[in-house]
């Protein structure tokens, strides 16, 4: 087949796409991919071309992973229904992954997909605390369903925001109002809970969550000042609410540090959810809390699922904490993080566009900034890098409330050879720039 032919193809496929799923369904890249593929870190177009994956954080342990690939098939070909039979599965996938989290939390409630895990610990909060307000920070994502888009500021006109929510100025210590890691600056952020919880107060509403991304990703993959947090939580408790971790994108050993999170920061949330990385793919979506806020919700409203913890989305849950053990991921985040992350700081020596790579373990954030001193950010440019990477093989993501932060977040199993390749690609690109 020519390249004319392949162009032509794949013109075709977008109006199909375009007539089928409405024009609006977002694409990555000024050039689509038409992906037919993936293996490991790699994803291959219909041409056969590879692409190194740095952005894909679904195939948490590498796309297509053969022994989540073998627990998938071998229970679909078993049985596949619903929790209201008995079945050891879901049991051994919960001791697990409870093994994995503090003590106090300790059951396992199973949804479908990260919104919906976040949709559930949002109804669990109301029912524990009996109070109606929500806090989350002011370039927060945290999912699709109706309540959690609207705790999803990032995606929509804040002013429109909902009487029940209030929004926590980013603790952007780069760019934002307080700059630098000094002692004092997160307590100086964590003061912003004050007046949230007293405008929800003015409204006649009491906090029942604060819920945080622990990776921030949406907000530019910030790393949290000390102290920031704690303050936090600690503050919203006081005012009769709980600390839902949001675990989706940062959870399962992704941060190298700790296997979820939360860890880094010295906190216990009271809920904690799980999404698509867990199954590697398949959707699942769980919620971790305590038994006694359980039982409240429970008492509040009974509630079941379907798909929620069927055998095939605990087997395939089960297959990929089994992975990261025996393959030793988390390990492997941390020692490929800091590789990387010293990579692009070299490159940052002779690359006036980076102002900042910040994040831990596999979640990484570089800053494209106009200026150094004036900290513009160069959102153009973070255009043209994403795209030129993708030209020459390499797939990361953009992010950040001035969309001029290079997300990059590949499988857990990207190694020192993989970087190397993802930090000459960045070189390239920027050189392009010059």
């Amino acid at each position: 087949m020519t390249n004319d032919k392949q162009t032509e193809s794949e013109q075709a496929l977008l109006r199909r796409r375009a007539e089928l799923l409405g024009p609006d369904l977002s694409l990555s890249y000024q050039k689509p991919l038409h992906l037919v593929r993936g293996e490991d870190v790699w994803l291959y177009d219909a041409k056969g071309r590879a692409y190194l994956d740095a952005y894909n954080n679904v195939a948490h342990v590498g796309h297509c992973h053969p022994e989540v690939v073998e627990a998938i098939s071998q229970q679909t070909g078993q049985l596949n229904t619903n929790t209201r039979y008995l079945h050891e599965t879901i049991l051994d996938f919960s001791e697990a992954l409870s093994a994995t989290l503090p003590v106090g939390l300790d059951v396992c409630f199973y949804v479908n997909s990260g919104s919906e895990a976040n949709d559930i610990a949002w109804q669990m909060a109301k029912a524990y605390t009996g109070n109606t307000g929500v806090i989350v920070l002011d370039q927060a994502y945290h999912g699709i369903t109706e309540a959690t888009s609207w705790m999803s500021p990032s995606e929509y006109d804040v002013a429109s925001r909902p009487d029940h929510l209030e929004t926590l100025e980013s603790p952007d210590t780069y760019r934002g109002r307080l700059r630098g890691n000094e002692p004092g600056v997160g307590r100086v952020y964590a003061e912003n809970c004050d007046q949230a919880i007293a405008n929800l107060a003015q409204r006649g509403l009491r906090p029942a969550a604060l819920m945080i991304d622990s990776g921030t990703s949406s907000c530019g993959i910030l790393d949290l000042p000390e102290g920031y947090l704690a303050a936090l939580v600690s503050k919203v408790r006081a005012a009769g609410g709980v600390y839902i971790a949001d675990e989706v994108q940062v959870g399962v050993g992704r941060s190298g540090s700790q296997f979820w999170g939360f860890a880094a920061y010295g906190v216990q949330p009271d809920i904690v959810t799980i999404g698509k990385p867990i199954g590697n793919g398949h959707p699942i979506g769980i919620v971790v809390t305590s038994r006694e806020i359980l039982a409240k919700f429970n008492a509040y409203m009974p509630f079941f699922s379907t798909f929620g913890g069927n055998p095939v989305s605990a087997a395939a849950g089960l297959a990929v904490l089994g992975v990261m053990a025996r393959q030793s991921l988390q390990q492997n985040a941390a020692e490929t993080s800091a590789y990387l992350k010293a990579g692009i700081q070299d490159l940052a020596e002779r690359e006036t566009l980076i102002g900042d790579v910040r994040g831990s373990g596999l979640l990484i954030g570089i800053d494209l900034v106009l200026d150094r001193e004036t900290r513009e950010p160069a959102a153009d440019a973070a255009k043209q890098v994403f795209n030129h990477m993708r030209d020459n093989g390499v797939l990361i993501g953009i992010a950040g409330p001035h969309h001029n932060v290079l997300k990059i977040r590949p499988p857990m199993t990207f190694g020192k050879s993989h970087a190397d390749q993802l930090i000459n690609t960045l070189a390239e690109a920027l050189n392009v720039l010059r």
